[in-house]
Parts: structure tokens; C-alpha cells; sequence
């Protein structure tokens, strides 16, 4: 089969490797439809970290091929979303909604021969790990499969920052962050119901697309200059919430700082060099949860049918379309931000 390859810094291939089967009675083996390169993906083109040929990719949608003796909840010819956990389903872990940190669990992309990025992916724990999207799948136009695919990772991941953070009706939230999973923060936020909602952007293409998710205000500062900002957008409280979605130390001192007492931010970001003032946040009550988010459970809970329904469109985020044999190109793309999200047309439903 077809596979993203990582070569080393900045080089990415496609490449032939064997198709995956069944190993334990709880897998399914998944024909890939859509994939995607995620923004988190970059860490690894731009400064390694990553064994070299090994897969990459941990964001899919495709079709049940075959399935294990344990699994029960698919069968093949079903539509599946592949979050980009893999969970046990059953441990008090899973059962608590936070089955991205289950401990019988792992991430695709981050194990050789478990890469998205492709045209067959082995799914360990199917059981507790797909999610089977409902209705004749063969009908759903392109639009509707972008939407799907944003289920695997960023939309839920946008949608963690606001539930992190307690996002509520008539909030004033603050978003930082305009890659993918950022817009998709904004409308995360815009669903639980901010009414003025704050991104951090400074391009246009971006803000475009956070205007139609519901952005009300950009700043463009950073720093010292962006605190000053916000607080004066605020009358000098700070926001209600604030969504972090980047990751690197400066987003995460100034979210923590523009934060109204007693407000949470919810940090989505994958963390590098970052540090907190714990004490001055616990002198303004000013609390910090997040993490990997909980993509099956807010799937099922409730983004699986507002997309469905139509009523939410998060795969605009998608502004490239590549396939496989162009996987270079994909992340070239976004690494260059000429485009927002790298969309991999793999297959057909």
C-alpha cells in the first residue's frame, strides 16, 4: 500500500510498504477515504524528532475492511471516524470522558506501521476507539467528508479548549491560535455560546475563516502589547475564558495573563518551553486544565450530529487538497502557511 513516509527534516515520501491485517482479536482494519496533515505534524518536519522512515499521520475517515473476533461495534462496510487516540473503551479512564489519556491506549502516527497517512490503517482497540458514523456514506458530498474528517482531530481538539476552559453563554472568549485547530476554537466557542469572541490573528486568509465560525475581534499584537489589548477590550478584567491552541511558551504567558480572575484557560497546544506563575494564578483564581482532547466522547456527545445536521462546517479548515503521491507537497504547504490545513484524498467511499 501507499504510505506518508518522514525521511528526515523537511522530507517526506510516499512509499510502498505491506498492507496491515489483523494481529489482535480487538483490531479492525480500516480502508482509508480522507486524510490529513495536522498542524502538530510540523513539529517533526521542521526539527525532527521522529524515527526516520517511519509513518506519519494520526487524523482519518474510511471504511471497516475487517474487524477482529472481539469487535462488536463495527463491521465491515461501515463508515468510520478515527480519532487520533486509540482507548481501551472500558478502563474508569475511558469511562470518565477522558479516553485520550487512557492508559491502555497510544496515539497513530506515533508507532511505525500505525500512521493514518495512508491507504490501510490497523486500528488496536476498535472497540473503544471508532466511531461509526450513521446514514449511507456513498451520499455524502466532499463537503460533508472534510467536515467528518475534522472529527478525527481538530474540531474535537478546538472543541476540548472551549470545554476546558467552561465556555458559557454571553462569554467574552479569547482564542489563540488561526491554524485549524484555532478556528475550529472559535467555533467551538460560538456553539457554547460566547457572545464576543476574541482571535488572536494576524492574517487575513485566517481571519477570514474566524469571521464565519464567529470571531467578533482580532488582535493582532503580541506580547506585553497583546495584553494590553485585550485588557483594554475588557475594561480591564480580562476575558471569561481563554482557548489555547498553539503551544509555545509566548501563547501560553499571554493567555494565562489575559485571563479575568477566576477564569480558566483551556490549553489544547501541544506544550514546548512553557512555565506558569503559579502563584500569581492562585492569587487570581485563575485555573488551567487540557490536554490531548477526548475525541470519541465529544464525537458522540454531540459534534458527530451537529455535523451531520448541518449545522456547524468545519471542514473549510481544509484549503488544500493533496493525495498521497503529493505528501510532500502537503506539508510544504503548511509549513509555508500557504495553506491552512493539507486535506489527502486517498480513496473513495
Amino acid at each position: 500500500m501507499k504510505t506518508a513516509i518522514y525521511k528526515g527534516i523537511k522530507q517526506m515520501a510516499c512509499e510502498e510498504r505491506p498492507k496491515p491485517g489483523i494481529v489482535d482479536g480487538g483490531d479492525a482494519i480500516i480502508r482509508v477515504v480522507r486524510a490529513c496533515v495536522c498542524g502538530s505534524d510540523l513539529w517533526f518536519y521542521r526539527d525532527g524528532g521522529k524515527p526516520v522512515d517511519s509513518q506519519a499521520g494520526h487524523e482519518a475517515i474510511g471504511v471497516v475492511e475487517a474487524v477482529g473476533e472481539d469487535v462488536t461495534i463495527v463491521k465491515p462496510g461501515d463508515f468510520v471516524i478515527v480519532p487520533f487516540p486509540y482507548s481501551c473503551g472500558k478502563c474508569p479512564v475511558c469511562k470518565a470522558g477522558f479516553e485520550s489519556s487512557c492508559p491502555h491506549g497510544g496515539y497513530f502516527g506515533d508507532e511505525d506501521g500505525m500512521g493514518c497517512q495512508a491507504e490501510y490503517l490497523r486500528v488496536p482497540e476498535a472497540e473503544g476507539t471508532l466511531v461509526v458514523v450513521p446514514g449511507d456514506a456513498k451520499t455524502f458530498s466532499d463537503e460533508m467528508l472534510a467536515s467528518l474528517l475534522t472529527l478525527s482531530d481538530v474540531m474535537a481538539t478546538g472543541y476540548h479548549a472551549a470545554a476546558s476552559a467552561e465556555v458559557k453563554p454571553g462569554d467574552t472568549a479569547v482564542v489563540f491560535g488561526d491554524g485549524a485547530v484555532g478556528l475550529c476554537a472559535v467555533l467551538s466557542a460560538k456553539l457554547m455560546g460566547a457572545t464576543r469572541i476574541i482571535s488572536m490573528s494576524r492574517h487575513t486568509d485566517r481571519q477570514e475563516i474566524a469571521k464565519k465560525f464567529g470571531a467578533t475581534d482580532f488582535v493582532e499584537e503580541r506580547g506585553d502589547e497583546a495584553v494590553a489589548k485585550v485588557l483594554e477590550m475588557t475594561d480591564g478584567y480580562g476575558a471569561d475564558a481563554v482557548l489555547e491552541c498553539v503551544g509555545s511558551a509566548l501563547s501560553n504567558d499571554t493567555a494565562m495573563k489575559v485571563a479575568r480572575a477566576g477564569a480558566i484557560v483551556g490549553r489544547v497546544g501541544l506544550p514546548h518551553d512553557v512555565e506558569a506563575d503559579i502563584p500569581g494564578l492562585f492569587f487570581r483564581n485563575v485555573g488551567l486544565r487540557g490536554g490531548p482532547a477526548a475525541v470519541r466522547t465529544y464525537d458522540m456527545r454531540r459534534l458527530l450530529k451537529e455535523v451531520l445536521d448541518g449545522n456547524i462546517n468545519p471542514g473549510i479548515v481544509y484549503t488544500g487538497e493533496y493525495t498521497l503521491d503529493d505528501i510532500q507537497e502537503a506539508y510544504a504547504a503548511m509549513d509555508e502557511r500557504s495553506t491552512v490545513k493539507s486535506l489527502l484524498r486517498v480513496s473513495e467511499v
